[in-house]
């Protein structure tokens, strides 16, 4: 016994006396860390902890059959949920700091955590759940806010950093590369650009910070692809260039006010570039101009195929639902075009969407304690295409009474598939004896029947 416990000091002092003998420089050199830039950056990435109270109804209350012929009662049961996340300070000064909407959603209590392990609890100052971003604010003072980079510069193959909370041991640093850019169509978000890497992101990172080696914010963690939650090495971050106006009109406005220019694009395939006689796919062709927009006004012509959108080159549809969704209204654009294989240019301006509303009384007396909007179609794979949705709707109405939701989209009436409220007030004409509506719910497709 003797002999194994004087062997293992043995061992022990041989390592300790290797571990002093490791060089702390090569060439005069001190060996490449980290740590420098993240004694400075840490402080300006917080934990998020949120708790709300979620109300669940019972699924049958949600299927308009059960619920009127079987007289369902409104079932619903209440329980608090707790969450955890991340969020970068943006400003020291008053206490502004980013985060993903899906971390704060449906919370009535944030607090947040400081890397010096002080505790504040925020408000939320606004919301854009279509790119997934949300600010909060505290009020505390000696706060540190992060320097932000130009994401348009970053490389496949630069190293970053990612910093968060996950899986709320507390903060936490993990190293990778950029994998790739410009990611879409993952069905995340309506608004995609992603920053892909391979630096380990798992459930309590969104809404962390991905910085590069000079510690300066390159995006916002957002999301992963793994089996069970866990990484294997894809996650997904927003761009700060594309986050940056988002995150100003949310401190201004509260919301994100989205414009429209008034034109439709398709990507360009092998048979179209033959047609256009173009050396790559990259751009887009203009399929629909829409009368007395600003595309129109500026000269835009179904045909014209852009290449560039503020002098930022356009690969795809995506790119340029981008630039546009993330401008702020009133902003001029510069649209770079090909038209009879010469180049030109042209300059528009951004107008504010206004959603189209109607009462439900002007179509039909079954539906007056209803209002419906003309929204844009949410499937990813639309090219454009507008839906008719419940916009709000009289819980004791009705039309209520028969199984219709607020949030509802309406796919046909009598049996006619309808897009906008011309199309609905033709299909509502073509019965006098009720309104047989076929509605598109929590990606169920019901049938609801109003005397």
């Amino acid at each position: 016994m003797l002999k194994l416990v004087s062997g293992l000091f043995s061992v022990f002092f041989a390592l300790e006396a290797a571990a002093t003998s490791f060089p702390q420089s090569v060439d005069g050199q001190a060996l490449p860390s980290l740590a420098p830039m993240l004694e400075t950056t840490m402080p300006s990435v917080v934990n998020i902890a949120t708790s709300g109270t979620v109300v669940e109804r019972s699924p049958l209350f949600k299927d308009p059959f059960f619920q009127h012929f079987f007289n369902t009662p409104k079932m619903q049961s209440e329980h608090r949920r707790t969450g955890l996340g991340s969020g970068v300070i943006l400003d020291a000064k008053n206490g502004y700091i980013v985060t993903n909407h899906h971390v704060i959603e449906q919370a009535d209590n944030i607090v947040v955590t400081l890397s010096d392990s002080r505790k504040f609890s925020a408000q939320i100052i606004g919301v854009d759940q279509r790119a997934d971003l949300a600010v909060i604010q505290i009020k505390a003072k000696q706060l540190n806010a992060i320097s932000l980079a130009d994401s348009s510069k970053l490389r496949v193959g630069d190293f970053v950093v990612a910093i968060g909370n996950p899986f709320g041991l507390g903060q936490t640093v993990t190293s990778g590369i950029v994998s790739a850019l410009g990611r879409s169509g993952l069905g995340i978000e309506d608004y995609e650009d992603f920053i892909q890497t391979d630096a380990s992101i798992n459930p309590g990172n969104s809404g962390g910070a991905l910085v590069n080696l000079r510690g300066e914010l390159i995006g916002i963690n957002t999301a992963i692809v793994g089996p069970n939650g866990g990484s294997v090495g894809i996650g997904f971050a927003i761009p700060i260039n594309m986050a940056r106006e988002i995150i100003m009109q949310l401190i201004e406005f509260g919301g994100m006010k989205r414009g429209y220019i008034g034109f439709r694009v398709r990507n360009i395939n092998h048979d179209l570039a033959q047609v256009f006689v173009l050396k790559n796919h990259n751009g887009v062709v203009v399929t629909q101009v829409e009368k007395g927009s600003p595309a129109q006004k500026a000269g835009l012509r179904i045909g014209d195929v852009i290449t560039a959108v503020n002098a930022v080159n356009v690969k795809d549809a995506t790119d340029v639902r981008n630039l546009i969704g993330v401008s702020r209204v009133g902003q001029k654009l510069q649209i770079d075009l090909l038209r009879n294989n010469k180049v030109k240019r042209i300059h528009t301006k951004i107008i504010e969407v206004r959603v189209p509303k109607r009462q439900g009384e002007s179509f039909v007396k079954q539906l007056a304690d209803a209002e419906f909007a003309l929204v844009e179609e949410p499937r990813q794979e639309s090219k454009g295409e507008t839906v008719i949705i419940v916009n709000a709707i009289d819980e004791v109405g009705v039309a209520a009474s028969w199984g219709l939701y607020k949030g509802d989209i309406i796919r046909a009436i009598n049996k006619i598939a309808v897009r906008d409220f011309d199309q609905m007030e033709a299909a509502i004409a073509t019965s006098s004896r009720g309104l047989l509506l076929n509605v598109e719910r929590e990606n169920r497709i019901l049938h609801i029947f109003i005397r």
